[in-house]
């Protein structure tokens, strides 16, 4: 749901008049087991339609470790593993993003895969099916259609060629087919109006904010990154432009964070003007900005300044390696001084959190390059200490370098597990005590997404034996198993070692017919440039570097203010602070209805959910004061997930009067979320009460028997009622007679019950309730339909 790409398509296609997108996600294993547990398909999520019922299933490639997730998916959906098996009536499966540039172990899933940008493409595609549905063509012939849409890559008409020793020979290609697939490119960002109505979840996600992106690619030319080649050239998008979407998609969303994104977002040559251009405009509405992608150097004190003016967003740093010596190779061109500059900087204006990540393994690496992240990682902490406001902490994040394909490094081998293991266990001996917290990617993870990575067809083998195994959402450690792979490995008699090797110049390698646009003789240059620690200068700024992608035509780098210096620290003159002063509102009750499948929201979610509908609304809230402002409101005791209500209620303060009720009324229900209704607002004095009484109807799964009523009489008799309960590994005892003010039988299979609840003390759930009293087993009621129907206050 994070993922930006997938963001802008929906949008694009859903704003074509012949074209419906609709979502799906890969479910965890227990919801995958409920579903097969009913026979029940995979379905989208918007009209829950079956997968296998839709025309074409695009399944975005973001990560090598999420390929177990893509036959779940397939497999839900009633579809066969491999294209080849598939039939007329079933739909295209086409794949697309970061691991489209090798995707060859699980090539032969799709019938099509997309390499680079997919915002024209797409549209392409989406015609031509349409063509193809109308005239009846074949399956068949509609696949061998979208060869012709450059971009499209069809793994049927490339096959690979071993010798008899399992090595690659070469890609044999379908005669008339052309050599190579070449990468599509978007020349200019600001041609397409990208996510004007953003997707807002209700859960909450990874990345909960409203994603702008503000450029796309990035030429520092560090000589690991496979983004840096596969994403080229550098298009920035035009201030206007990125301030016009933020303005619609904060209006529009309700969000409370603006994400400014890039590969490399300090870079963005008019950051200087559109930084305080964004703080002016949203400050007052406490709207924050985060830039997750920041390159040392590139964020001085004055444009920091801006940053926390509404919250202190995270602070990332990436040096990548310990060294000087090793940066140089890496072509990082950050100094250990501009490094601690940074540090020095962001401490003293009031970050309490610098996070630093580092790759160990990288080519030339030394176990003396190990002990200089270490001390790197000591001397940004001691960097805390220029600011005594109080204590100030260092993360270290690690993980293992993996030969990306297309990069100057693709040739280079990886370290294997023990070597990972060794040198993890170097730095974090060299930190014990030092007050710096080390974390690290898992050696066996990078292990199997290196193997992936630089993976070829024979793989596709390995995944479905890993998957039938049970492997599943390998990406998340809590769901990896490294032997499930190790034993579907040596089942099809695969060396997974043999494809961290290292690889020759001359050597066939499986992603040899994806073309990126950038020439491999660039990458042979820049790995010996590696080796030589030279410098190859940012294209943007200095000059063509001769990678071969740029035509100057239609390609070329666009960049805002290709004069543009980044300051020093401390000379960009700071923009005038717009905050407005703390001030009091007005109070405003409002009661609101909560009926339908938003029940099942959690309380500290639908609260999100509330604040940004009021935020669509208009409704302006005023906020706390301190570094993490937020809106003055407050609920209802918390509705148990599930149950539904006539009477939910809340307090707002906001700062614009109500006057016209019926009208605000209006402006809510527009904005909530379907299952949500406002009934009333009235202005309200005072404090929200303390102790309320609850009414609630349930509607139980099973008729009553003679033995429930004398339990429940029993209940309503009794002087105490003690039962256990756990909470968070403790278990204590609670007496529910005194919360229980009635409990009644309607019917056979309809009980009432009212109920008290005082702030900060224990509560109890209805169906907890009936759980204990009829002595019945909680999973037995968890069909029952709970609804909260009226409430009072016990407050004097």
């Amino acid at each position: 749901m994070s993922h930006q790409g997938l963001h802008i398509l929906y949008h694009l296609l859903n704003s074509h008049p012949q074209v419906q997108a609709e979502r799906s996600y890969c479910p965890a294993p227990d919801a995958e087991e409920l579903l097969r547990a009913q026979h029940r398909p995979l379905t989208a999520l918007e009209s829950g339609r079956p997968l296998g019922s839709f025309d074409l299933l695009g399944i975005t490639l973001p990560h090598e470790l999420c390929y177990t997730n893509i036959l779940t998916i397939l497999d839900l959906a009633g579809l066969p593993f491999r294209a080849a098996d598939r039939v007329d009536d079933q739909p295209l499966v086409i794949g697309g993003g970061a691991c489209a540039f090798n995707a060859e172990p699980v090539a032969e899933l799709f019938d099509a895969i997309l390499l680079g940008d997919g915002e024209e493409a797409i549209f392409a595609i989406s015609d031509l099916v349409r063509h193809h549905k109308r005239a009846g063509t074949a399956r068949r012939d509609l696949v061998e259609a979208l060869a012709d849409i450059p971009g499209v890559y069809l793994p049927h008409h490339y096959q690979p060629r071993y010798d008899e020793a399992g090595r690659l020979m070469a890609i044999e290609v379908q005669p008339g087919k052309a050599e190579r697939v070449r990468r599509r490119v978007l020349p200019d960002l600001d041609r397409l109006d990208h996510l004007t109505h953003p997707l807002v979840p209700n859960a909450k996600i990874v990345h909960d904010r409203l994603g702008v992106e503000i450029a796309r690619g990035c030429t520092r030319g560090c000589r690991f990154c496979q983004a840096g080649i596969t994403y080229r050239p550098v298009r920035e998008r035009s201030v206007e432009q990125i301030c016009a979407l933020a303005e619609e998609g904060i209006a529009r969303s309700g969000f409370d964070e603006i994400a400014l994104l890039s590969l490399s977002t300090g870079d963005y040559s008019c950051l200087p003007q559109l930084l305080p251009r964004l703080m002016n405009r949203f400050a007052e509405q406490r709207v924050s900005l985060s830039m997750p992608s920041m390159r040392v150097g590139t964020l001085g004190a004055d444009l920091m300044e801006q940053i926390k003016r509404v919250r202190k967003t995270g602070f990332t740093l990436a040096p990548e390696a310990g060294s000087e010596r090793l940066r140089r190779a890496i072509n990082k061109g950050i100094t250990e001084e501009d490094l601690l500059a940074s540090v020095e900087n962001a401490f003293a204006l009031g970050w309490n959190l610098i996070k630093l990540y580092f790759m160990i393994g990288l080519p030339g690496e030394t176990l003396e390059d190990i002990d200089a992240i270490a001390e790197l990682a000591r001397k940004t902490g001691r960097a805390g200490k220029v600011s005594q406001r109080g204590r100030r902490r260092v993360n270290v994040s690690v993980g293992t370098f993996i030969p990306k394909p297309h990069t100057p490094f693709q040739w280079e081998p990886q370290l294997s597990i023990e070597q990972s293991r060794e040198r993890i266990g170097r730095l974090r001996a060299a930190l014990d005590r030092s007050g710096v917290h080390v974390k690290y990617h898992t050696p066996e993870q990078s292990y199997l997404e290196g193997v992936f990575s630089r993976g070829d067809r024979r793989l596709t083998e390995l995944l479905i034996g890993a998957w039938r195994d049970g492997a599943r959402l390998d990406s998340w450690s809590d769901y990896f198993n490294l032997e499930r792979w190790l034993a579907a490995a040596n089942r099809c008699g695969i060396d997974l070692d043999a494809y961290l090797r290292r690889r020759s110049l001359d050597e066939v390698l499986p992603w040899h017919h994806l073309d990126t646009g950038v020439d491999p003789e660039f990458l042979k240059r820049e790995r010996q440039a590696a080796e030589q620690q030279l410098y190859t200068p940012d294209c943007r700024y200095h000059g063509c570097q001769k990678c071969g992608l740029c035509d100057f035509k239609t390609i070329r780098p666009l960049v805002q203010d290709p004069h543009r210096q980044v300051p020093p620290p401390g000379t960009t003159p700071a923009a005038p602070r717009t905050e407005a002063a703390p001030s009091r509102g007005q109070l405003s009750f409002i009661t609101y209805e909560r009926i339908g499948p938003i029940c099942f929201l959690g309380h500290l979610e639908f609260m999100q959910a509330m604040v940004r509908s009021i935020r669509r609304a208009g409704l302006t809230p005023l906020f706390s004061q301190g570094f993490n402002p937020t809106p003055k409101l407050s609920f209802g005791p918390a509705l148990p997930v599930g149950t539904e209500s006539l009477c939910e209620f809340l307090l707002l303060e906001h700062r614009d009067p109500i006057n016209e009720s019926d009208s605000w009324i209006e402006r809510l229900n527009q904005s909530l979320p379907p299952g949500v209704r406002v009934t009333a607002i009235r202005p309200y004095r005072g404090r929200l009460p303390q102790s309320i009484a609850c009414s609630y109807r349930i509607d139980l799964p099973f008729p009553l028997e003679e033995r429930d009523s004398g339990l429940i009489e029993a209940f309503l008799v009794a002087e105490r009622f003690d039962i256990d309960r756990s909470r968070k590994n403790k278990t204590s005892r609670l007496d529910l007679r005194p919360l229980v003010h009635e409990l009644a039988i309607i019917d056979r299979q309809t009980v009432t019950a009212v109920i008290a609840y005082h702030s900060g003390q224990p509560g109890c759930k209805p169906l907890e309730l009936l759980a204990q009293v009829l002595q019945r087993e909680p999973h037995s009621l968890l069909c029952s339909r709970v609804l909260k129907t009226a409430w009072q206050p016990l407050d004097p």
